[in-house]
């Protein structure tokens, strides 16, 4: 019994609530590391931040360029379309690793409850129409939830980077 005793207080103080924030492994971006490739900005101020963007396409006035955004230590690719050196559109492909209950909710903190949401299968998009920008953000759960890809997109610019994409599929 007083073995007992004696142990009793060392588990009464092993058990208690430590009341420590625990942030996530390898998880710590912020969605103000993509505000740079919003539409209206000048393509020329990401050349100087992220290197020469690789021209995917090219047609008249409108270009689409490839980006490499740095986190930790991986890279995940950010296109935008511009429209005579403007961004019109950008399309970022997110890393696996992200989190999408981070990710969602840090684009619910910041814009609020999505206008639309559908989902198919395993996959979900979800849209939010903030005159005059429209994000467009697509997760997949398989044994863990992630980002596929995040989408900002000026409405009424022409036909944007995702409906491209779309139509392209759509051909197939």
């Amino acid at each position: 019994m007083f073995k007992l005793l004696s142990i009793l207080p060392c588990l009464f103080a092993m058990f208690q609530p430590l009341n420590a924030k625990v942030d996530p492994p390898n998880y710590d971006f912020s969605l103000d590391a993509l505000s740079e490739f919003f539409p209206d900005k000048v393509q020329t101020s990401l050349d100087s931040k992220y290197g020469k963007g690789e021209v995917m396409t090219e047609d008249k006035d409108t270009k689409i360029y490839r980006y490499y955004v740095a986190h930790i230590r991986y890279k995940f690719p950010v296109m935008i379309q511009t429209n005579n050196g403007v961004v019109t559109d950008f399309f970022a492909r997110l890393p696996n690793y992200f989190l999408h209950d981070l990710f969602f909710q840090s684009l619910v903190n910041k814009y609020g409850k999505q206008t639309t949401y559908k989902k198919v299968g395993e996959e979900a998009v979800y849209t939010w129409d903030l005159k005059p920008l429209k994000h467009v953000y697509s997760a997949a759960c398989t044994i863990t939830c992630f980002p596929i890809f995040y989408s900002v997109e000026k409405v009424g610019a022409g036909t944007s980077q995702l409906q491209k994409m779309q139509k392209a599929s759509r051909q197939k």
